[in-house]
C-alpha cells in the first residue's frame, strides 16, 4: 500500500488533502514540505524557518507501542524550533482520539487553549473543529503559535485550493481565532 493510501485509511475524509494537493506541495514546495516514509510510518510536515508544522503522522497498528512515533517526534525536536499540529478533539466513543492526545501530551506538547480552529471541509461540506497542540524548546507563546498556524493555513492547507478542488477554502480569519486572555499578555 502506498503512503497516500495509508494516510487515507487512517485519517477521516474531512482532514485529508487530495493526493494531487500533497504531490503539488512536495514538488512545488519541496524546500519546506517533506515526506518521511518507512514500512510502518508516514510523516508529512512543513519545515519552515521559525517552526515545524506536522501535517500528518501515521504509525501502522503493527508498530504502535514500539516507540516509532516517539522517534519521529524526537527527530523533529532535534531541529530546535516549535512544532505545531492539529488533532481531533477527544471523543470518548472513539478511543484513538484519546490515545493520540495522551501520546502528544507525554511528548511535552501543550494545548493552545486560546486558539480556535473551525474549517469547512471541501470533501463533506461540514465544519470540522480541531485542537492545536504545540511543543517549543523556547516556551513559545500562543500568539506565536496562532501566527504560525495562520501562515500554515495559507501556505499549506489552502495552497492552490481553487485549482485543485474547484473552490476555495474559507479565508484564514474565518477559520482561526485567538481569544485574548491574561495568560497571553507577553512582556
Amino acid at each position: 500500500m502506498n503512503w497516500y493510501e495509508k494516510l487515507k485509511q487512517y485519517f477521516p475524509i474531512e482532514e485529508m488533502k487530495s493526493k494531487e494537493h500533497m504531490d503539488l506541495l512536495l514538488s512545488e514546495k519541496g524546500h519546506i514540505y517533506n515526506k518521511d516514509e518507512g514500512p510502518n510510518h508516514v510523516l508529512m510536515y512543513a519545515d519552515l524557518p521559525d517552526f515545524i508544522f506536522v501535517d500528518y503522522i501515521f504509525v501502522s497498528s503493527d508498530a504502535r507501542g514500539q516507540g516509532l512515533g516517539k522517534k519521529l517526534i524526537e527527530k523533529l525536536k532535534e531541529k530546535n524550533k516549535p512544532i505545531i499540529l492539529e488533532v481531533e478533539p477527544v471523543d470518548y466513543e472513539e478511543t484513538d482520539t484519546e490515545k493520540r492526545q495522551r501520546f502528544y501530551l507525554r511528548e511535552g506538547f501543550k494545548h493552545a487553549k486560546s486558539i480556535g480552529y473551525r474549517r469547512r471541509s471541501l470533501a463533506t461540506n461540514e465544519i470540522n473543529e480541531m485542537e492545536i497542540l504545540y511543543w517549543s524548546p523556547s516556551e513559545a507563546g500562543e500568539k506565536e503559535v496562532y501566527e504560525a498556524m495562520k501562515h500554515t493555513y495559507q501556505e499549506i492547507h489552502a495552497y492552490k485550493d481553487k485549482q485543485l478542488y474547484g473552490e476555495s477554502y474559507q479565508p484564514v480569519e474565518e477559520v482561526l481565532s485567538l481569544k485574548e486572555t491574561h495568560e497571553l499578555v507577553e512582556d
